[in-house]
Order: structure tokens, then C-alpha cells, then sequence
């Protein structure tokens, strides 16, 4: 497997990574939004490994963004992270926006109250820091700010700078929120790869690749129109989706059994999914 890192010169800081990747022979497992499941992670983490046991070549997790807010475990799941990927696995980590809206805050881009709507009472808390408290000890917004701006440790905040914002190769494109249809890959506006929703959803004019993408929350995961979405809502449901591709078969796997309510065509104990590359 090849990895080619780009950089695009016209966003603001932090510029963020476009990679092409050589997935030839690769196995893939993408795995949907964490939002701070960490216990689901590592469960998912387990049966990807023990999918992955009988098949040959060079094996790869893609993580779709969104580590942060909402679950109660971010800053473990960001610790998780910057660990080696399990044995015999190479891993790759993308930005989605909770993530940018985290590090949009520490770099004094985004203020207290705005991430808070995002649900990052829950990350502080994993990082130890009580807003309700604080806000009655620093009575100036700007000092509770920037104490809580210097509260989180610095590898932390390197990770959350270093996630690129797309992976593709000829047929696939790993993305947080999407792509918009019309605009060549290389055209892409950030701000779309993480945020997209109607505009890509709704068309049916996507390029000849499939896109696999979190962020609009899903039920079930989604397979159609050359679209894979995998954002099961783990924060509210308990249940973290990855979707394995392997040459243009694909399968979902969870976090922990679904009920037959939940089953979708491509469960674990249904055949196969074929995607058409054509």
C-alpha cells in the first residue's frame, strides 16, 4: 500500500493533508463517528481483528473523524489513537468537524460557548475540567478560555492538527461528511468534506468512485448510489459500524450484535455486498 500526502495551499491554518492511497491488494475497514464510545472502539477494534484473521495482504483502518464531544470518553479515545493500530494493521485518522471545532477553540478560532452547542461538555469532562465550576471561579469568559485552552496535553492537540481531510484512490474516497458532486476532487472546499449534507445525499451524480462517509447519523448503515454511510449515532445507540472493503466486496460489521430489527443487507450473517465500480 502507497500513501501520497498533499497539502492545498489555499485554506487557512491548519492546512489539512489530501491523501491518495495505492489500496491494491489492501483490505479496508472504515469505521463510522466515534464520538468519544470508547469502549465501543475497542470492541470494534476486536472484531475487526478477528475478521481480518483468515485473509492475506496488507490490511488498513480508516477512521472517519469525529473523536470528540458528545460519549463520555474523548480524551481515551484520542489516547487510543495516537497508539499503534492493532497488529498487522496500518491506520489512518481523518478530520471530521467536532475535531476541527476542538482545535478551532484551543487555537483561539472558536469561542467557549460555540463548541459547547457541539456537545464538548462531555470531552472536557474527560479531560478533568468542570465548566460549571471554573465559569465560578473566572468570572471574565476570556479567562476561563484560555485556562482551559492550555488544559489539554500537547501530543493531543498535535493529533487533532495532523488529520488530513479526504483519503482516496481510483475507486474509493474516505471521507468525514462528503464530497460535492459537481466539483473535481482535487476542487474540493474543506469546509464541504466535513459538513456536507443535502447537497451530497440528495444528488445522483457522483463521480466513478464510491464515497464512504460518517456524519449524517443513520440508523442502519447505508449502501447506495455510490454512497457507504456508517455514522450509527454510538454516543445515543451503542453501536460503533466499520464497513469492510475488500476488493469490491463489502460487509458491515458492529460494535456489539444488533437485534433482527437493526439487520441490514450486508450484516455479518448475510452474503456479501458487491460494490459496482464500473
Amino acid at each position: 500500500m502507497r500513501i501520497t500526502r498533499r497539502i492545498w495551499p489555499w485554506r487557512r491554518q491548519p492546512r489539512r493533508e489530501r491523501l491518495h492511497l495505492d489500496l491494491e491488494g489492501t483490505t479496508v475497514y472504515a469505521i463510522g463517528d466515534i464520538h468519544g464510545c470508547y469502549d465501543e472502539l475497542l470492541a470494534l477494534e476486536r472484531r475487526i481483528v478477528r475478521d481480518a484473521a483468515a485473509l492475506d495482504g496488507p490490511k488498513l483502518i480508516v477512521c472517519l473523524g469525529d473523536y470528540v464531544d458528545r460519549g463520555p470518553a474523548s480524551r481515551q479515545v484520542v489516547e487510543h489513537l495516537l497508539q499503534p493500530p492493532p497488529e498487522g494493521f496500518d491506520r489512518i485518522c481523518l478530520a471530521g468537524n467536532h475535531d476541527v471545532a476542538m482545535l478551532d477553540f484551543i487555537e483561539g478560532r472558536l469561542d467557549l460557548g460555540d463548541w459547547m452547542t457541539l456537545g464538548a461538555e462531555k470531552t472536557l469532562a474527560s479531560y478533568g475540567i468542570d465548566v460549571a465550576y471554573l465559569d465560578e471561579i473566572y468570572r471574565r469568559p476570556a479567562q476561563l478560555d484560555a485556562f482551559i485552552r492550555q488544559s489539554f496535553p500537547e501530543a493531543h492537540v498535535a493529533f487533532l492538527r495532523s488529520l488530513p481531510v479526504l483519503a482516496h484512490s481510483d475507486k474509493l474516497v474516505f471521507v468525514h461528511a462528503g464530497i460535492r458532486p459537481e466539483v473535481p476532487l482535487a476542487e474540493q472546499k474543506e469546509d464541504d468534506l466535513l459538513m456536507i449534507g443535502a447537497g451530497f445525499l440528495e444528488s445522483l451524480d457522483l463521480p466513478d468512485r464510491w464515497v464512504v462517509h460518517g456524519h449524517t447519523r443513520v440508523r442502519q448503515p447505508q449502501l447506495a448510489s455510490r454512497r457507504i454511510g456508517i455514522d450509527t449515532a454510538c454516543y445515543a445507540t451503542g453501536v460503533l459500524t466499520a464497513v469492510r472493503i475488500r476488493a469490491t466486496r463489502v460487509q458491515f460489521l458492529f460494535s456489539r450484535e444488533l437485534g433482527p430489527s437493526r439487520k441490514t443487507p450486508a450484516a455479518p450473517d448475510h452474503p456479501d455486498s458487491s460494490l459496482n465500480t464500473s
